[in-house]
């Protein structure tokens, strides 16, 4: 007979682990629930299975739900569903679970529409900023399909997919943050602290002084004296341009742009082809119809150019076109991608082909991530050295050439 490894909180809060003997993973989770508490994983024994909670506590705690709070819930209540266990008393045992008390609430509220005999999809609906359309239509097409519990486990794939590259940008991003911190903070330090320091030395030989030198006091000077119009300048400046952004005008200028810069654009690049490619081959291997499908890539592109241009495909297809036709008008894809979507469309094998071209672009914007993140470090480094030996070599020459005037 089978044996299987579970978790379960008692009523105290204590979590503790074991082993059951059953015929199926369905009646296994039947009998440790029936000892009581709440089943937080259960799995067949030597499978490896990880405790849910340990994969809830492992991500920061957000202030409002957020995409690991969905995919923890996601990925529990698919383990529950497949234990045999009924959605609502599900849903009820994870609410008991979740520290975050927005999306406590949330859940809460998604156990009371389900008891009032409304369908799980469109009691998802009702909270657009905590489960995306994409959620929400996976799930809606797992209704219908009769295949509730492995669509779940998808969408969790899914977020843990999303989940991942979001770190590798970040990630990527966390040292040359620093160094460039570590820069500015130098300088501040050296113009404000340091050269100071100097300008005795220097009092009254100003003609003498080279133009770097002159340049330097000046702006110690500026920086130690209105320190308080610079930090308001950075702030208006920053604002300034978050507010630009957000303007229709200024979300295609920054848009473009990202797609432009030297070393970043081939990592924006692929990051929108993936996470468009990686969206569309859900929804189609999910049965979501066509239509909502382009839709939905549209908005969760990340990209105004790139939503545009799906956008231009759903009104395509919506005319009676292939997917294929209107993206080959556009060079946001490389064309190969645009032929083996079309060969894809022509042997009916498109959710493969989707998935695969998603699965290649997500390995390539890892190795891409890794190419930029090996230049940005040295480039960093030298930047600061750079910045650091001008002011130094700023402060020293004229110290030479006034011992040389002295002699």
């Amino acid at each position: 007979m089978p044996q299987f490894q579970y978790q379960v909180r008692g009523q105290g809060g204590a979590v503790t682990a074991g082993r059951i003997d059953a015929t199926s993973l369905s009646e296994a989770a039947s009998m440790v629930r029936g000892q009581g508490g709440y089943l937080l994983d259960i799995a067949e024994a030597g499978q490896g299975a990880q405790s849910l909670l340990q994969k809830i506590t492992s991500f920061s705690i957000n202030f409002g739900p957020g995409l690991k709070d969905v995919y923890a819930f996601t990925n529990q209540l698919a383990v529950m569903i497949k234990a045999g266990i009924n959605v609502r008393d599900a849903i009820g045992d994870i609410a008991d679970q979740i520290d975050n008390p927005k999306f406590k609430s949330v859940v809460v509220q998604l156990r009371e529409d389900l008891e009032g005999g409304k369908p799980f999809s469109e009691a998802l609906a009702r909270h657009p900023k905590v489960f995306s359309p994409l959620y929400v239509n996976m799930v809606k097409a797992s209704e219908m399909s009769g295949s509730f519990g492995h669509m779940l486990e998808r969408i969790s794939n899914y977020l843990h997919q999303q989940i991942e590259t979001r770190s590798m940008i970040r990630g990527a991003m966390v040292y040359p943050i620093i160094i460039a911190v570590m820069a500015i903070s130098t300088t501040i330090f050296l113009l404000t602290f340091v050269l100071p320091k100097f300008t005795t030395l220097f009092a009254g030989k100003e003609a003498l002084l080279p133009t770097p030198t002159k340049i330097l006091l000046a702006a110690s000077f500026f920086l130690r004296v209105y320190w308080y119009i610079v930090i308001g300048i950075v702030i208006s400046a920053g604002g300034g341009f978050y507010y630009f952004i957000q303007t229709p005008y200024g979300r295609v200028w920054w848009d473009l742009t990202k797609l432009k810069i030297p070393i970043m654009k081939k990592v924006f690049s692929s990051l929108y082809i993936t996470r468009g490619l990686q969206t569309m081959g859900e929804m189609v291997n999910a049965g979501v119809p066509m239509l909502d499908t382009l839709e939905i890539t549209g908005e969760v592109s990340g990209n105004v150019l790139y939503q545009r241009m799906w956008e231009r495909v759903y009104n395509s297809v919506k005319g009676g076109k292939k997917i294929a036709a209107p993206l080959a008008q556009h060079s946001l894809l490389p064309g190969n991608v645009v032929r083996m979507i079309s060969a894809g469309e022509e042997s009916g094998k498109l959710a493969e082909v989707l998935t695969d071209v998603a699965d290649f672009y997500a390995q390539e914007l890892k190795n891409t991530i890794k190419a930029v993140t090996a230049m940005i470090e040295p480039l960093m480094i030298v930047l600061m050295g750079f910045v650091v030996g001008f002011i130094a070599m700023s402060i020293i020459l004229p110290i030479f050439k006034l011992s040389q005037l002295v002699k």
